[in-house]
């Protein structure tokens, strides 16, 4: 039971990496400006350092270095000649793969949520189930954007890695299955965020490749762009401007090796060092520097360059509840094709047809649980088929809210982050509603040749509580009570965000509060994750911001290609 437990844990982590952000091109870019940090200088000088080679961080740099000098420090590796990453059919394998050198980095939630993190070229586009699709239009007012440029932005970003899915009969049934369940209006395939059921984005092509935001490094100037792959910062310099403002002017860093390494900013006006390290690595980076709360800095001697208390805080993780499928038929391997957009604030989106491999599913030492009975450091992985699909809701807005506070002074360890999930009753009664639609879907006559007669809804519902892993508390009544089902059983979809909102460590145009010569763009600004997945949106944010930047330097006399 153990086992199987852990298996749908695997496809689950699967189908939550789907909802939010991923890495390919067919015949790997020959990027002459990408090499390891191990063979780049001791010491150099730059326009503009960027910590994090992501999500947001690739558009972010491809963009600047059509005018500026440029580095990159990435703390994974290439994404390029890993078929776990390129191929849809294998992407589950990362997850398995905990190594030091993984693309995914495990972390388990004081809550008791097992998550992870991306460590690669690309960012957690690299290791999703590739969902593409915007923020609303009342997200992009509320983040305070230029609504012109986001659509420019959003068209960039699109014309490289996001196309329209080809649905399986499975998704069509789901479709069916959504207008069913009261979830309308249908509005067809769109990229754009719209009340009812719709068909999203995705960012694997026809043959089953991902692109990634690593893909959109080709728009980048290689004369002026440098990219270090296993690149670990270690902390961010500031100068202290006798009784001025603190301003960043350099950034320390480590290879893979442990050699250590300075980057600095050129002596000129406008030269930034810019954090895209995620909503786990930007606030851990700023309290490793010096810029958090001072008492919690100098309990592990720290100095402390600025006493922000809000650094680390409004940490928040969109919940996921599941109910899983066997199917008494083969179902195709797919990733989130279609979604179901709530007005009352959850949606509603399926994965399907992976193959479950047992190392990955959160048996690791550090989950708690129980370990598997494949090992996947020596290779010897067993491949569990599961026939079927998992059908999950994710909260789009919680309101329940946590922290993040540093374990030590090593940036390669996990810092410790409590996401308080369901906290706040709003967000068990939001849930609740979008298990019930769930379990209209499941009733729905489109979805019915992928049931087996003889299990009822709450049969699967039973089935999925006693298969999920986690490290929560478990109460009796978890398969009867849905508010206690999504409180005990609930599982990431990994698309935490906060630690440096904007408002609180920075302020609209991404600067850190405090301080000179520092910005953070990033998840760890955001307050909700916008869209149904928010690696559209931060892609888009990457080349807004790459973009922005510039004008403010010179006044808008530079003009970005």
């Amino acid at each position: 039971m153990e086992l199987a437990r852990q298996r749908i844990l695997f496809a689950a982590s699967v189908f939550i990496l789907c909802f939010h952000s991923c890495c390919h091109a067919e015949r790997p870019p020959s990027y002459t400006f990408v090499k390891h940090a191990a063979d780049g200088p001791t010491v150099s000088y730059h326009d503009y350092i960027i910590v994090g080679g992501g999500t947001a961080g690739c558009p972010l740099a491809a963009t600047l270095s059509r005018s500026f000098d440029v580095l990159v420090l990435e703390r994974g590796g290439s994404p390029y000649g890993n078929s776990n990453i390129s191929n849809l059919a294998t992407l589950v394998r990362n997850l398995a793969d905990l190594t030091p050198t993984s693309p995914t980095q495990r972390f388990v939630s004081e809550d008791g949520v097992i998550n992870a993190r991306a460590r690669v070229l690309g960012g957690g586009t690299c290791i999703n189930a590739g969902f593409y699709s915007r923020a609303s239009a009342q997200e992009v007012r509320e983040m305070g954007w230029d609504a012109e440029l986001v659509d420019q932005s959003y068209r960039w970003v699109e014309e490289e890695v996001a196309s329209e899915p080809q649905l399986i009969q499975w998704t069509s049934a789901l479709k069916e299955g959504l207008l069913h369940a009261g979830v309308t209006p249908y509005n067809g395939f769109t990229y754009d965020h719209l009340h009812g059921t719709k068909i999203g984005g995705t960012t694997f092509d026809r043959h089953g490749h991902r692109h990634t935001a690593a893909d959109l490094l080709k728009y980048a100037d290689p004369n002026r762009l440098t990219v270090l792959l296993r690149a670990t910062a270690q902390r961010i310099l500031f100068r202290d401007g006798g009784g001025r403002r603190p301003q960043a002017y350099g950034v320390v860093y480590k290879d893979e090796m442990g050699n250590v390494h300075e980057a600095y900013l050129k002596d000129c006006p406008g030269s930034e060092v810019i954090v895209s390290a995620g909503a786990l690595g930007s606030p851990q980076l700023l309290m490793l520097s010096g810029v958090g709360p001072a008492d919690h800095l100098g309990s592990l001697g720290i100095e402390v360059v600025l006493d922000q208390p809000m650094v680390g805080q409004g940490m928040s993780d969109n919940p996921l509840s599941l109910i899983a499928i066997p199917s008494p038929q083969p179902v195709e391997i797919t990733s989130v094709q279609v979604v179901g957009i709530a007005p009352s604030g959850y949606y509603v989106e399926s994965i399907t047809g992976l193959n479950l491999v047992a190392a990955l599913l959160g048996a690791s030492s550090n989950s708690g649980a129980e370990p598997s009975r494949a090992s996947s450091e020596k290779g010897n992985q067993e491949i569990y088929p599961f026939q079927g699909g998992l059908i999950g809701e994710k909260l789009a807005r919680p309101l329940s809210r946590g922290h993040l506070r540093l374990k030590n002074r090593n940036p390669e360890d996990n810092p410790a982050v409590t996401f308080n999930y369901f906290v706040e009753p709003e967000d068990v009664r939001t849930c609740v509603e979008g298990m019930e639609t769930i379990k209209r879907v499941i009733e729905a006559k489109a979805m019915s040749e992928f049931r087996n007669s003889n299990q009822s809804v709450e049969d699967l519902i039973a089935l999925s509580a006693s298969l999920i892993v986690n490290n929560r508390p478990r109460h009796d009544n978890d398969t009867t009570s849905l508010e206690q089902y999504c409180k005990d059983l609930t599982l990431t979809i990994w698309h935490y965000h906060g630690g440096c909102q904007v408002g609180q460590v920075v302020d609209r145009d991404y600067r850190v509060l405090g301080v000179d010569a520092l910005r953070v763009v990033d998840g760890s600004t955001f307050t909700f994750a916008p869209g149904t997945n928010p690696q559209a949106t931060l892609m888009m944010l990457g080349r807004y911001m790459g973009v922005e930047i510039p004008k403010q330097r010179l006044d808008g006399d530079v003009e970005i290609m």
